[in-house]
């Protein structure tokens, strides 16, 4: 029944995504193991997103460390539960809800020794800054205690690279690049120390290679210089290159505008008008954290608007019959379509 569940709402997000992103980019998907434990790495700009994007695009069911603030109500800890997800705990959380995590760590691990893959964020936190930070070592501790408590078996390691063209706006192109699996089993024969602190040190390298990388250094400068440039963020090789090379032979993206998309906008803002208003008048404002300004509008399509558009389709049941209702359906969805895509 779970698996049920879980395979219903991956094929209802997938469509979401679809129509909610221009084009989702892939790379590196057959690096990932179909079969053996697996431990997805990556860089966390986009909140909610990022973990879904990894649920709809790299073939495997996964289980998620997630911020234990988001269990407080029973009814959401309850569904986020019924979707993998496992709650963890920072010390803004309380000092005396640090030792829940073993709990955790330990079902990780036992998830991992049962061919189950796991995704972690090693940041800690989402930012929109378009590098890799710092990462935090509860990730190694996974790891090691795994090698401690199943020596003769491996977790592949699979650093991930989120790459926004527009973080906070619908309709853009984003890229996934899964890197080449970094072997648990390396670090076996090191101490708890050195394996921690160069377990950290590839994987931050290996993430660093899939995503956009500015320097902290005159970061505002750069990405502004990059922007200026027109680069194609959705490819991370060439603007870690343009970087590189001091924004010497940087390839630009084609700069054209979507007449066609300025065209449809008033009519599909027509069409999705009680959404839209929700959305600006009601949501929006009350959004603290811009990280989450993708989530919530993600999570706006994902409801409100099929369940207007259901709305609509059966006004115009009752109005003028099923053919109407079906011609009108299949013309708000094509025009959804053109309007995303284009």
């Amino acid at each position: 029944m779970k698996s049920l569940w879980l395979h219903s709402v991956r094929l209802y997000i997938q469509i979401g995504m679809f129509f909610y992103y221009k084009k989702i980019i892939i790379k590196g998907k057959t690096n990932i193991p179909k079969t053996q434990p697996v431990l997805f790495l990556g860089n966390h700009q986009n909140a909610l997103l990022d973990p879904l994007l990894i649920a709809t695009q790299s073939g495997r069911f996964c289980y998620y460390l997630t911020r234990a603030a988001v269990f407080k109500k029973p009814l959401v800890s309850r569904l986020l539960k019924s979707l993998n997800m496992l709650p963890v705990y920072r010390v803004r959380d309380g000092w005396s809800t640090i030792t829940k995590n073993n709990l955790i760590f330990n079902k990780s691990v036992q998830l991992l020794s049962n061919n189950n893959a796991i995704t972690i964020f090693p940041e800690g936190s989402h930012n929109l800054v378009r590098r890799v930070r710092p990462l935090s070592k509860g990730f190694t501790r996974i790891i090691l205690e795994f090698a401690e408590k199943f020596p003769d078996q491996t977790i592949y390691l699979i650093p991930v690279g989120f790459n926004y063209e527009n973080i906070k706006e619908k309709g853009s192109r984003v890229s996934i690049y899964f890197g080449q699996p970094i072997l648990s089993s390396s670090y076996n024969n090191l101490s708890t120390v050195e394996a921690t602190n160069l377990l950290k040190q590839d994987v931050f390298e290996a993430m660093s290679k899939l995503t956009t990388q500015i320097p902290e250094t005159n970061y505002e400068a750069t990405l502004q210089q990059l922007q200026d440039l027109n680069v194609d963020f959705t490819n991370p090789e060439q603007v870690n290159a343009c970087i590189d090379n001091g924004f010497e032979n940087c390839v630009s993206k084609p700069n054209k505008a979507s007449f066609i998309k300025i065209l449809l906008q008033p009519l599909v803002y027509l069409i999705l008008c009680v959404p839209v208003i929700i959305w600006r008048t009601l949501v929006k404002p009350k959004v603290d954290e811009e990280e989450f300004l993708s989530t919530f509008r993600f999570a706006i399509c994902l409801t409100l608007v099929p369940l207007w558009v259901l709305v609509l389709c059966v006004i115009l049941f009752y109005a003028f019959g099923l053919i109407i209702a079906s011609i009108g359906f299949s013309i708000i969805i094509l025009l959804m379509l053109v309007y995303i895509k284009s």
